[in-house]
């Protein structure tokens, strides 16, 4: 019970977190870039045109950093410069598409902004490859 109620953690529960929080966030969102990947022809058109870069160019970039930075914040391979893309679109999705409805529409890209926002801030921990590589 004491040990339950312990601010105290071991560098080894530590990576190991963030192992989690890296594979978890990264897996749920590689899902929505797959599904940005199949429906792209679909999607090219109707997608939200942001800062007037036109929809195709805005959802290649959305795609770029739901699918393929999400690959690499998985491995943990520059974890830190990856998860920039993804912050920055979680940011666009919950204040622009979503009207900064925290509590509302937005709820699960400021959940995804968070996630994201604290493997920024905090990097990749000792279970990844750049922990490997020496970075």
């Amino acid at each position: 019970m004491r040990k339950l109620l312990s601010t105290n953690y071991t560098d080894w529960a530590f990576n190991i977190a963030l192992l989690v929080l890296r594979a978890g966030m990264g897996l749920m969102m590689l899902s929505h870039g797959y599904d940005k990947l199949i429906h792209f022809s679909t999607m090219k058109n109707k997608f939200m045109n942001f800062l007037g870069m036109g929809s195709t160019l805005s959802l290649s970039l959305s795609l770029f950093a739901e699918f393929f930075c999400a690959i690499f914040v998985i491995i943990g391979l520059f974890t830190r410069f990856t998860v920039l893309p993804l912050v920055i679109g979680m940011s666009v999705a919950l204040f622009k598409a979503h009207n900064a409805a925290i509590f509302g529409d937005g709820e699960k890209a400021a959940l995804y902004l968070a996630g994201f926002f604290v493997i920024l801030l905090v990097g990749p921990g000792k279970a990844s490859v750049d922990a490997m590589m020496g970075k």
